[in-house]
């Protein structure tokens, strides 16, 4: 389970260094894409295709459905780390998720987001106002 916050920084080169407790857990190879609220999401393999399994099974006949997966999956790549831990960052999805040197780590359970900090920093100044109403919302849920 991915867990934590970790700021980091872009090299010259648009590599990132993921947390090594992250590393371990994405494995060798692992997916990058577009994630929701512009950040970037990064899964193990494993993860990844439970997920694309889903995604498959849904009617491909709706229009939303076609539009989420054209974007998911468009957006998605295989990568994989160096031997210090890096590994680089495609120039669309740091442009997608407005990334240009510093930026945020998160783990998020089954998956981990990078965010830019000002965009992390925006999210979580609005999140917080709003914390107490998702947690109600997540037990109506049955969460």
């Amino acid at each position: 389970m991915f867990l934590g916050e970790y700021q980091h920084s872009l090299d010259a080169k648009g590599r990132i260094t993921i947390p090594a407790k992250f590393r371990d857990e994405l494995g060798e190879k692992f997916i990058a894409t577009k994630g929701l609220d512009n950040c970037i999401f990064l899964y193990p393999i494993e993860e990844w295709q439970l997920i694309e399994a889903k995604l498959r099974s849904l009617p491909f006949t709706r229009a939303d459905v076609r539009s989420f997966a054209r974007f998911f999956f468009s957006g998605a790549s295989e990568m994989e780390f160096d031997k210090q831990g890096r590994a680089v960052l495609s120039m669309k999805l740091r442009e997608y998720a407005a990334i240009n040197k510093d930026l945020i780590i998160i783990g998020v359970g089954s998956r981990v987001e990078i965010w830019s900090v000002e965009k992390w920093t925006q999210y979580t100044e609005n999140a917080e106002s709003s914390y107490e109403e998702m947690a109600e919302s997540l037990v109506e849920l049955g969460i």
